[in-house]
């Protein structure tokens, strides 16, 4: 963990019973038929994948940014630099498993997720029950705790025409009362 601005955690007693962290990720959509396309852990059929250092899976990315943010932890750049070539190619499954990590020691667990995906291309509502389950079952929560969207920006800017995908991801923290 980078030492600058970093605090140590207030005790149990003193820490806030909620927290709210917000994310937000994009990657350029490239045609590359032997990178799979990850949507939240989830590979999603087709030539299209998305550009990126580590497996580029902008679900993923922004649910733990949204993670990291709660806990005011910074953001995934400062844990998995992309000039680092340790992370390349790196699962992003392995970044939401240490964020959680750091969640859960902090002394909170996920109330519950949502995310929505924005882009024109591929069509994720198809594969969205399958994301939903993927993430539930990462994150260790029940599955009416994952909410899971798709948008398209009605084909304006560079995600209306299909040059890369977004998400907006939003996570409730509560404290853990021993559990």
């Amino acid at each position: 963990m980078p030492d600058s601005e970093q605090s140590s955690s207030p005790a149990a007693s003193e820490a806030p019973p909620f927290r709210v962290g917000n994310g937000l990720d994009f990657h350029r959509l490239i045609e590359e038929p032997d990178r799979p396309l990850m949507i939240g852990g989830v590979e999603i059929p087709g030539v299209l994948a998305l550009q990126g250092h580590s497996d580029a899976d902008v679900l993923l990315h922004a649910l733990a940014d949204a993670m990291l943010g709660a806990m005011g932890l910074g953001d995934i750049g400062e844990f998995f630099p992309d000039t680092d070539p340790r992370y390349k190619n790196m699962d992003s499954r392995d970044i939401i498993n240490f964020v959680h990590s750091e969640v859960k020691q902090s002394g909170y667990k996920i109330a519950n997720v949502d995310l929505t995906l924005i882009g024109e291309r591929p069509k994720f509502t198809p594969h969205k029950a399958e994301i939903r389950r993927s993430l539930a079952a990462l994150l260790a929560i029940p599955l009416d705790c994952v909410g899971c969207k798709a948008t398209t920006t009605e084909k304006m800017g560079a995600l209306g025409r299909s040059e890369g995908v977004g998400c907006l991801a939003a996570v409730l923290l509560t404290r853990n009362s021993g559990g």
